[in-house]
């Protein structure tokens, strides 16, 4: 099972074992069958934890007995505890799964989770950089006296060039293409098709797709790989196109420090790679982008998730507009 926090553990190790194993049959589902990220399982399963112990606390001794009510009853407590709309439609979502995976599996007599309602999600609008402002960032580590991210581990001219360069073509490639952290991270130098700069990406469920990227990434990508990447790799590199200070492929909490510290550095507002991410998403809709060719760089399953990009463009131009037209 994927590692869970210490208090989700406690009250999994607390459960009747029926209900503990197959919390882990579960997870174990998720992450081999379904391929979902670490991330993913760890959040499913902390919510069915959460459900389970609800559950024998209201008197359920075996899977058998789980029922509509007690998952009503479920999201109603945490209703009260505060939860947001949002989690209590993520927590909803992750009972459904579980219901429809345990009733295929014989656990449960019935899908007792098909006819769980859960709140609509409010969509928060994505925070976006201007252009200049993400200009500002992506060129940050090319600037003098910006001070770097991620310290070399000897602390070698060449060293702390290569992670200046590392820093380069992760905010270059980020926002060029609008990938997710998780997925430039995941990139091996085999990923890159020089000559139509494209990134092949493997997203969510390991749905493959080409990413193509600018000439300003291509560039931050020739001095990675001619003079960066070689002063950090090791044996234990791989082909991980992104490396750490200590040559392991970079990861992803790493990135979001890099991305957060260049935006504080250059005076911006609080970012991250799913800022980037957003800004990409939007200045491609300004520039007169195609909404579903969005959506197929994204890696978008529903358009509906690409749609909100289009809020944002709507909500910059009435900004626009109420602070420049005369009648506004």
């Amino acid at each position: 099972m994927s590692r869970p926090d210490r208090g989700t553990r406690a009250m999994h190790q607390a459960l009747p074992p029926e209900l503990r194993n197959a919390v882990d049959d579960f997870a174990e589902h998720l992450s081999r069958v379904r391929n979902r990220s670490a991330h993913t399982v760890r959040a499913y399963v902390t919510d069915l934890v959460s459900l389970l112990d609800h559950a024998v606390r209201m008197g359920c001794v075996d899977l058998a007995e789980l029922d509509l009510s007690v998952l009503r009853s479920w999201l109603a407590k945490q209703r009260t505890t505060g939860a947001a709309r949002t989690s209590l439609a993520r927590r909803a979502a992750s009972a459904r799964a579980f219901s429809a995976w345990a009733h295929r599996a014989g656990l449960l007599p019935a899908d007792v989770g098909a006819a769980l309602a859960s709140p609509r999600a409010h969509r928060e609008l994505p925070s976006v950089l201007r252009a200049d402002q993400t200009a500002a960032l992506v060129e940050a580590p090319a600037r003098p006296g910006v001070p770097l991210t991620a310290a070399p581990r000897s602390g070698a001219a060449a060293e702390a060039e290569a992670v200046s360069l590392r820093d380069r073509v992760l905010l270059e490639l980020l926002y060029a293409t609008g990938v997710r952290v998780s997925e430039v991270c995941g990139l091996d130098v085999g990923d890159v098709d020089h000559g139509r700069r494209v990134i092949r990406v493997f997203g969510k469920g390991g749905r493959e797709r080409s990413v193509p990227y600018g000439v300003p990434a291509q560039r931050a990508l020739d001095d990675w790989l001619r003079r960066g990447r070689p002063a950090l790799v090791v044996a234990r590199s791989g082909d991980a196109l992104l490396l750490g200070a200590r040559g392991g492929r970079l990861n992803p909490t790493t990135a979001r420090q890099i991305v957060g510290g260049y935006a504080e550095a250059v005076g911006l507002p609080r970012t991250s790679p799913h800022g980037l991410r957003h800004s990409a998403a939007t200045h491609l809709l300004e520039g007169g982008a195609d909404l579903r060719a969005v959506q197929e760089l994204l890696g978008h399953s529903s358009l509906a998730s690409t749609q909100i990009y289009t809020h944002v463009s709507v909500e910059r131009l009435r900004a626009a507009y109420r602070q420049a037209h005369p009648r506004a």
